[in-house]
């Protein structure tokens, strides 16, 4: 700086850096506690969770009667396409229209941080596709709910963002553990033909079978990675699909024999679908991924409603 600087602009401009300081300030920390709407997409997976509440706030929330909303998704590999949190990303977006459904209907509601350490059975000869043993899961929620009870929580429901049948299964032991036992009262909200797949039947205590959201049924198999899933990550994190990758990929095109054998998993899933996934993955679009995450949100919200007292 110049010897030849005045005390009058020295002073100018040491005020220019406090009031700078100020600004960007108070610009962080709005960014901070912002809440996107669900129409936004939200890359960060805690993003309106009860992860940004304190204490005081949840407990606040528990004692005036809130519900908690639970995702229970995998780290799983979804192509060469797709991100490994996939299954985290649209149970998550799913959750946060939900809880504006819940809102709208004055039925109060906390959201979980997704669960991602699934159960990968059927994608499991595959990089990337972290498994963890059934058993352990069920632990694990099982601990989950009894901490939510502590802090006054009374219900929970539960959607899973991955279908293999072995992670759902350990959902199911848990939210059946929790009911039996009086831990907390415990729901899993499931798409009917999964429920069905896994062995449930409507009306059993515990359980919410709703419809799913899918269109026309496919002229093949579009089960893992395929248009269904591109178009819903497309809606709620398009920067993570690897576009040029997705467009070129054929439709695999499988029978229903094939989608059976694909299922016993591991080295027979990779043998089945080498390049990790089951459809037709160029045919995706956000708005039909905007609009499916829609209206499962919008399910899981009367499902949640159907349980409140008439």
């Amino acid at each position: 700086m110049s010897q030849c600087a005045s005390p009058e602009w020295l002073r100018k401009v040491h005020m220019f850096q406090k009031v700078l300081r100020t600004v960007l300030g108070v610009a962080v920390a709005l960014s901070l506690h912002s809440t996107a709407s669900a129409d936004e997409p939200v890359r960060s997976v805690l993003s309106g969770t009860i992860a940004e509440m304190t204490y005081v706030e949840l407990e606040t929330a528990a004692r005036e009667g809130a519900v908690a909303l639970w995702a229970l998704g995998a780290i799983e590999e979804h192509g060469p396409h797709l991100p490994l949190g996939t299954d985290v990303y649209v149970p998550t977006a799913q959750l946060r229209h939900a809880q504006q459904k819940l809102a709208a209907q004055k039925i109060n509601s906390v959201i979980v941080p997704a669960y991602y350490w699934g159960v990968n059975n059927v994608t499991g000869a595959f990089p990337g596709s972290i498994h963890i043993r059934p058993e352990i899961m069920t632990e694990l929620m099982t601990d989950v709910f009894k901490s939510l009870a502590r802090s006054g929580f009374k219900e929970i429901f539960c959607i899973t963002g991955h279908y293999d049948a072995a992670h759902g299964r350990a959902l199911i032991e848990a939210v059946r553990r929790a009911n039996q036992t009086g831990i907390i009262k415990a729901y899993f909200v499931v798409p009917k033909p999964l429920g069905i797949r896994l062995g449930l039947r409507e009306g059993e205590t515990g359980f919410l079978l709703i419809e799913p959201s899918t269109g026309p049924a496919p002229a093949h198999p579009d089960l893992h990675a395929g248009e269904g899933e591109t178009s819903a990550i497309l809606a709620v994190a398009p920067d993570l699909v690897r576009k040029d990758i997705a467009t070129k990929l054929p439709s695999t095109d499988l029978s229903a024999k094939d989608v059976e054998e694909w299922r016993k998993g591991q080295e027979r899933a990779k043998e089945i679908t080498p390049q990790g996934y089951l459809g037709a993955p160029a045919g995706a679009d956000a708005s039909k991924g905007a609009a499916r995450i829609e209206l499962d949100g919008s399910r899981i919200a009367e499902a949640v409603a159907s349980t409140r007292p008439r």
